[in-house]
């Protein structure tokens, strides 16, 4: 009888041994790091939680975030005694390039000029081409102006770009007739802190898609620059 029970117990160990490596193996899993951006520590701001997702998801029209520092985007106005004509931004406000490129954790994007990553916005339409980031929601989230609609291109089609007129006559670039936008609470080329804010607000690929590499969990929008003075602060009450 000795014998038998030795037969018995033998196949039951590796069994019991290759369950606790895949138990191992699915705690390793867990315990990585979430997706915010390579070397952010404040898991907060990036809702404390990933949801993976394809990559390149359909553009779908329709589904709704920064202190007082200095737009990372839009540069200050320069120095001129003379106003641009009406319906003309100033050179320093011009986005003079668009590149399509990669970045840590995310994946593909498109970064303007001094390297900050673009979004587009659920609110707004594809066909044709409409922008309603207006007032305090631009502030922002600053839209990518133009004069000319030829920015330097790179890594994207140069079918894809376009441009829209907005409500206050100047042009914005738009990428497969999304209209571009940067965001104020990305305080340096890579970051991309604006991903699903409001579940409205989603880093646009060179193709003009949604990227959904990582998906935070939604967060709150941040209050316009002249409404807060401190870094950081939420808007709870915008909608944007």
């Amino acid at each position: 009888m000795p014998g038998d029970f030795d037969q018995l117990e033998e196949p039951v160990v590796p069994e019991k041994r290759k369950l606790m490596v895949v138990g191992a193996a699915l705690a390793a899993l867990v315990a990585l790091p979430g997706c915010a951006p390579s070397g952010v520590n404040n898991s907060a701001d990036y809702g404390n939680a990933a949801e993976p997702a394809a990559a390149d998801v359909a553009a779908t029209p329709g589904a709704a975030a920064t202190d007082g520092a200095v737009d990372p985007n839009v540069a200050a106005p320069a120095s001129t005694d003379e106003p641009a004509p009406a319906g003309e931004v100033a050179a320093a406000k011009v986005t003079t390039k668009l590149t399509g490129t990669t970045v840590a954790k995310m994946g593909k994007v498109v970064e303007n000029q001094k390297g900050f990553v673009s979004y587009r916005f659920d609110a707004d339409g594809d066909n044709p081409s409409k922008s309603t980031c207006n007032g305090d929601c631009a502030k922002i989230w600053p839209p990518l102006l133009t004069n000319d609609g030829k920015p330097t291109i790179k890594g994207i089609d140069s079918s894809l770009i376009g441009t829209v007129t907005r409500e206050d006559g100047t042009k914005q670039l738009t990428l497969k007739g999304w209209p571009l936008y940067g965001y104020i609470g990305d305080k340096k080329a890579g970051e991309w802190k604006g991903q699903n804010v409001n579940g409205k607000w989603f880093v646009i690929t060179p193709t003009g898609t949604k990227n959904l590499t990582c998906l935070p969990k939604i967060s709150k929008p941040v209050a316009p620059p002249a409404a807060s003075d401190s870094a950081g602060d939420s808007g709870d009450d915008y909608s944007y």
